[in-house]
């Protein structure tokens, strides 16, 4: 089981705590062109993951491959894949990631920016990226903690 997640956060005490625990994961994938590109954020990230907890951080466009490699070495094992945003989610998707679902946990307030709800805030292009998913028949779950009610909210 993959659960696909957009949080600008990335990596934090939520996804350790909550996330992984409910979904059962054993493997964190990080898809983040910045992050597969900066060795010692990774090292800093990974600090906060568990040893028992698999930690991937790959660019954007292998995310399709990275797991499909992931499903080779560890078939049965849960994976909990998170994006920074709408957009490294949409390219992973063109990219051949697939996925049904797509979690909304945090998307910060900014300028240009409207808040939908208390933890997401978004863009025009934000909402463009989600309409586009929505079109392809991918279920938007805007959800912080996995025990939350999901909400669904208007683009």
């Amino acid at each position: 089981m993959e659960w696909f997640r957009i949080d600008n956060r990335l990596v934090h005490g939520q996804v350790i705590a909550a996330w992984l625990p409910y979904l059962r994961a054993r493997i964190l994938m990080v898809a983040n062109n910045e992050l597969a590109g900066d060795e010692l954020r990774r090292e800093i990230m990974s600090l906060a993951v568990p040893s028992d907890i698999t930690f991937l951080c790959c660019p954007v466009s292998d995310t399709a491959d990275t797991l499909r490699r992931t499903r080779i070495s560890s078939p049965d094992e849960h994976v909990l894949v998170l994006f920074a945003d709408c957009a490294d989610a949409r390219a992973a998707y063109l990219a051949g990631a697939v996925f049904q679902v797509l979690n909304l946990g945090n998307l910060h307030y900014g300028p240009g920016k409207e808040q939908i709800c208390e933890h997401i805030a978004l863009s025009q292009d934000d909402r463009n990226c989600l309409q586009y998913f929505t079109n392809q028949g991918v279920e938007i779950d805007f959800r912080c903690v996995p025990t939350a009610t999901p909400k669904v909210t208007a683009l």
